[in-house]
């Protein structure tokens, strides 16, 4: 594909971050107090192993390389460098899909589903199936540039819409998300519906208005809403934190391999019963790598900053339109939703409220890394629902 004002990027960390990281590490001090397992956070024995596992057998360079597989660029947009991971699909010309991740993720998460998706003859599909595969890096995130301020996911959607034409040259595209990219790709479809041909989301997204005017909640949604409520009474600290003093924990973060490491990683884990587990679905090289992006590139401060703009100014429930009625997302939706995520799957009329869901695909296993933990299911949803609107 040809690039509009877009330099070419190749990934490479100084030795010297090496070295230095491998000396951290060494140094790792751990809490005195016994740990409570899983229950009160990242468990011990699990950290402890890791760090092991990350100073003898991890190796960088080997993901370096395969990260480096794919074409990368740096697109200046608004005044932020933005980093792009680009695979061209097979064929003459493929319909672009734009794949955004969220906190704690990275464009790491997709390593599985980019070249499937790509370039599906490889794996038993069709050529004709496939998408050029475009993995921005959220602002302040991994290689991307830190905007000048916390930015809202409203204003990261604009950015993306002038990517989309200004950088990519596409008159439109299809949009996938989780976590924040969800909330992105949402109101990416919502403000600039003219750019955007459908949209597939992983996980339950912006809150629908349920203020004058809205339906009543019916006897599943409310029960969905409870549901949701417990399940994320003990689970939303992190949200706390880096909405309101994000600066605080960076220093903690920034200056500790360690401490990123279990402040994202806890994040990873789930079990079937909702309880903390461990972290089986998901190798330790992959969990480290995505750590490795976040501490090679010093972004623990401006990858919080998403929580403190929405804190401040709002962009997580959709409201009302200028006339009172509810606003809905009227492009084609699909959702691939997992039963182990930040929230229980919700009845299909309560993302109705919000969207136009076209595809309504509930899963029943996995969590909230869908495409890094199922990649083959997550997959072939996203390659059968685009197909519908190519």
């Amino acid at each position: 594909m040809i690039l509009i004002d877009a330099e070419p990027f190749r990934i490479h960390v100084d030795d010297a971050v090496l070295e230095d990281l491998d000396r951290r590490l060494e140094r790792t001090r751990l809490p005195a107090a016994a740990s409570a397992g899983w229950r009160l956070g990242m468990d011990r024995d699990y950290l402890q192993r890791l760090i092991r596992h990350w100073r003898e057998r991890y190796d960088w360079r080997l993901w370096e390389a395969r990260l480096n597989r794919h074409a990368h660029y740096r697109a200046r947009v608004d005044g932020i460098e933005l980093h792009l991971l680009i695979e061209p699909g097979s064929g003459s010309d493929p319909p672009l899909l734009l794949l955004t991740h969220g906190w704690p993720g990275s464009v790491f998460e997709f390593h599985k589903v980019i070249d499937p998706l790509a370039h599906p003859e490889r794996y038993g599909g069709a050529a004709e199936d496939a998408f050029t595969v475009v993995c921005p890096s959220l602002p302040g995130f991994g290689f991307s540039g830190a905007p000048p301020a916390p930015m809202t996911p409203i204003e990261i959607a604009d950015l993306w819409a002038r990517l989309i034409g200004d950088v990519l040259g596409r008159d439109w595209v299809f949009a996938q998300g989780g976590d924040w990219g969800s909330i992105v790709t949402s109101w990416l479809a919502l403000r600039h519906p003219e750019q955007v041909r459908a949209i597939h989301l992983n996980m339950v997204p912006l809150k629908p208005y349920l203020g004058s005017g809205s339906a009543p909640l019916s006897e599943d949604e409310r029960g969905w809403i409870a549901r949701f409520k417990k399940r994320t009474a003990n689970a939303m600290g992190y949200f706390a934190i880096q909405g309101t003093r994000p600066d605080t924990l960076a220093y903690a973060l920034a200056d500790s391999p360690a401490g990123q490491a279990a402040w994202i990683l806890e994040k990873f884990q789930h079990t079937p019963a909702d309880e903390p587990g461990e972290l089986s679905h998901f190798s330790m090289d992959e969990l480290i790598t995505n750590v490795m992006i976040y501490w090679v590139t010093n972004t623990a401060l401006s990858s919080s900053w998403i929580y403190h703009a929405v804190t401040e100014r709002g962009g997580l429930e959709l409201g009302a339109a200028a006339d009172g009625t509810p606003r809905r997302i009227e492009v084609p939706t699909g959702f691939f939703l997992a039963p182990y995520d930040l929230s229980p799957i919700p009845p299909r009329s309560w993302l109705e409220r919000a969207y136009r869901v076209v595809h309504f695909a509930p899963q029943d296993r996995g969590g909230h890394f869908a495409a890094l933990e199922r990649p083959e299911a997550f997959a072939a949803d996203v390659r059968a629902f685009f197909k519908a609107f190519g």
